[in-house]
């Protein structure tokens, strides 16, 4: 729960989010506590999974991934079995960054990342419409990313 972080446990957390690269000794300077202190502090922020990960923030356009898409998914029937088997489905899929249970018009908003238009033809024809219970999709190309994984506010 966010009541249980303390002030230098909130200071640590939007540490780490800036970047994932800092030592435990910087981070312990920067938050005013001993460099042991500080590594209890993050160990605990670990195990209580306040931190999901830590990793590299890739840039899709040099790694050849330049074009994103977000695919609205609608799908031919609202049960829990049929939200689970297209879940397991898609949890599958490496080209798929994000996937979300939304309401509204669409049962689902996937995130995908590809090399370009023609790219994302073939797996919308060869893999997304295949998902199961897929009734119906529609495809939005993002033309420009004004704001893309924004650091939490909290």
């Amino acid at each position: 729960m966010t009541d249980e972080l303390t002030r230098t446990d909130r200071q640590i957390l939007r540490l780490l989010q800036a970047d994932g690269r800092l030592s435990n000794a910087e981070i312990a300077k920067r938050v005013n506590v001993s460099p042991a202190t500080c590594h209890r502090r993050i160990q605990r922020l670990l195990a209580a999974g306040y931190v999901r990960g830590v990793r590299g923030d890739i840039a899709p356009a040099r790694v050849g991934l330049g074009a994103l898409v977000v695919v609205g998914v609608v799908l031919d029937r609202s049960t829990p079995e049929s939200f689970a088997a297209f879940e397991t489905a898609v949890a599958g899929l490496p080209f798929i960054l994000d996937c979300h249970l939304v309401a509204g018009d669409f049962d689902y908003f996937l995130k995908i990342r590809v090399r370009d238009m023609a790219d994302f033809n073939r797996l919308h024809g060869e893999r997304l419409i295949a998902l199961p219970g897929v009734r119906q999709t529609r495809t939005f190309f993002v033309m420009k990313e004004v704001i893309d994984n924004a650091p939490l506010d909290f």
